[in-house]
């Protein structure tokens, strides 16, 4: 614990707000597409033919989409005080693993500033447009791994029927994500009136989606179960229900949306939930692999160096 007290104390917060950004960043992405605003800057990376900002008065869809674009500098600004800070970090403790992440993190903006640039170009291509969601979400999922290993620089990681369970879980969520992406791409918010669609049955994409909503919500059913049997203490059981809770929650979101005819307001609640899935299968994840206080000497499977675990008797 030592270690960690040496860690900046910025660094925290900086995690933090990555994590945030990127959620709002998903949000902001949305209204682009909910608005109708993906094209108000028909092209990148300039907003304009002759500049990267709008000339004259501002209409709706311009407004939207440069207000997105210029997002991307509050992220920039954080990645690059947030890798700062890592540095600081890895000098003062050798821990080369904050450094990794701050890096991928710093990394990921301007991947999707490429790939959103890529969606203006081609006319908001729904593939595309599905990649560039995916790339935020996964974008979360690193911004939570950040986070965990903050205070965790050398993970005991566990094996067991419940661990195998939760990355079933956490591949199933993804499942679910991705496929949702693709529901999208074939429905009728395009960003923009002229932008074609995937060109897939609605219909059929929703139901496989539907059925991929409830695998991963019996996923998480079971894994609760499991943590239950395993004696996993009670933070391992708070991450895994809050899971369900946001499964829950999103899954009745997506049964209402679908059958009022897709309200913006509710596919903008839906996105929200994305991200927040994105963050709790990935926390919930970890938490179950990883042991705890108190689990040390009952974690199966070898220890990092290659011995097996004293037994309680010795």
């Amino acid at each position: 614990m030592g270690v960690n007290r040496r860690l900046p104390l910025s660094l925290r917060p900086l995690a933090w707000a990555t994590l945030v950004a990127n959620c709002v960043l998903v949000l902001t992405g949305g209204a682009v597409r909910l608005t109708g605003s993906g094209l108000g800057c028909p092209t990148w990376p300039r907003c304009t033919e002759q500049s990267f900002r709008p000339h004259g008065a501002l209409d709706v869809h311009e407004a939207i989409e440069f207000g997105n674009r210029m997002l991307t500098f509050v992220l920039v600004a954080i990645a690059v005080a947030t890798l700062v800070a890592a540095c600081v970090a890895t000098f003062r403790t050798g821990r080369l693993d904050v450094l990794i992440l701050a890096l991928v993190l710093a990394l990921g903006i301007p991947a999707q500033a490429v790939i959103g640039g890529v969606t203006v170009l081609t006319n908001l291509n729904p593939w595309v447009v599905s990649l560039h969601l995916l790339c935020s979400l996964a974008i979360i999922g690193v911004a939570v791994l950040f986070l965990w290993r903050l205070d965790r620089p050398s993970p005991r990681r566990r094996r067991g029927a419940e661990v195998t369970l939760a990355w079933l879980t956490f591949a199933a969520g993804w499942l679910v994500l991705l496929v949702g992406t693709v529901v999208t791409g074939s429905g009728p918010h395009a960003g923009d009136i002229d932008s074609p669609r995937n060109g897939l049955n609605p219909l059929q994409v929703s139901q496989l989606h539907a059925d991929l909503v409830f695998l991963f919500v019996g996923l998480t059913v079971g894994l609760l179960f499991a943590v239950r049997a395993a004696g996993r203490p009670a933070t391992v059981r708070r991450a895994v229900l809050t899971l369900l809770g946001l499964e829950l929650a999103q899954g009745t979101i997506g049964f209402v949306q679908y059958f009022t005819d897709l309200p913006v307001v509710l596919v903008g609640f839906h996105l929200l939930g994305a991200a927040l899935v994105s963050a709790a299968a990935t926390w919930t994840l970890l938490t179950v692999r990883e042991s705890h206080p108190g689990e040390e000497r009952t974690t199966a499977g070898p220890h990092p160096r290659g011995q097996a675990l004293p037994s309680s008797s010795h």
